[in-house]
């Protein structure tokens, strides 16, 4: 298949490109590269010609796709019609975003700008040139503080950030626009991604370094003197808080296996995706 992945250069989409590549998809990654990098997606074409060698070497198949990165914005409807169709492209997945909770709740313009007004030139695009299959990278920051888990998909959204409360109204988009125009998605709800590739040539590369693994190791190494633990009130034996993390490269095949169900007819859903803890 031909994907456009947009946010591709990112620290999950970048890893999702590899594993397309590995399966022979070919890829267009757009991405603005206000928080992506260019080098990943060289990574990840790297890293899926090394596994490629490896296949090869076993006697399997092991054609590697093709990816290019285009700089560009997932809202620029005129751009993504563009690249929709001159490359014939089957199915969209999404990305891209503003994600810190915390700059959610003090820029709240910038989270529904970037986020909700990107994915409406994003759909309308699609819409335009005829793709009708999206996957749409959505959190578990829908649902707000748990009732009770571990949490399925049909809890109670209740979002407690900015930051989800527009992931939250993406997927209702998402709805209307199967509804209107017949597009299908299949939108899955991220706990926390952790983790780099297993050959390790991929990782994380965010700045400021927000995410907790990066920062212990960067502790660990004294590339930074001290860890933040914020909280004492969660209901927990020590009164700190508690993540559930998931591999980003279980998340990588969580992402191909949606692609094949919506290439298999599945209609629009939604999935969470972490290990229950």
């Amino acid at each position: 298949m031909r994907v456009l992945a947009v946010g591709g250069a990112g620290y999950v989409g970048s890893h999702v490109v590899r594993r397309l590549l590995e399966e022979g998809h070919d890829v267009v990654a757009l991405d603005n590269l206000s928080t992506g990098h260019a080098e990943a997606v060289e990574a990840a074409k790297r890293a899926a010609g090394a596994r490629a060698k490896v296949g090869q070497a076993a006697d399997a198949h092991a054609a590697v796709g093709h990816a290019e990165l285009v700089v560009g914005d997932a809202g620029d409807r005129a751009l993504v019609c563009d690249l929709l169709t001159s490359r014939d492209i089957d199915a969209v997945m999404h990305f891209a975003a503003a994600s810190l909770v915390g700059e959610s709740m003090r820029d709240p313009s910038k989270y529904w700008r970037n986020n909700v007004g990107c994915a409406i030139g994003l759909l309308d695009a699609m819409v335009d040139a005829g793709v009708d299959m999206l996957v749409f990278s959505s959190s578990a920051a829908v649902y707000g503080e748990p009732v009770e888990t571990p949490i399925r998909e049909d809890h109670p959204k209740e979002p407690r950030s900015t930051y989800g409360m527009t992931k939250l109204a993406i997927e209702h988009m998402l709805a209307g626009y199967r509804h209107a125009h017949g597009v299908r998605s299949i939108s899955l709800r991220y706990f926390n991604a952790a983790g780099a590739g297993d050959l390790g040539t991929m990782g994380e590369a965010h700045n400021p370094e927000t995410h907790l693994i990066p920062i212990v190791l960067h502790t660990a190494l004294k590339l930074q003197e001290e860890i933040q633990v914020f909280g004492t009130d969660y209901p927990t034996p020590d009164g700190t808080c508690m993540r559930d993390y998931i591999h980003v490269d279980d998340l990588a095949d969580a992402h191909l296996l949606a692609m094949g169900e919506l290439a298999r007819g599945a209609d629009t859903t939604a999935y969470n995706l972490g290990n229950g803890s």
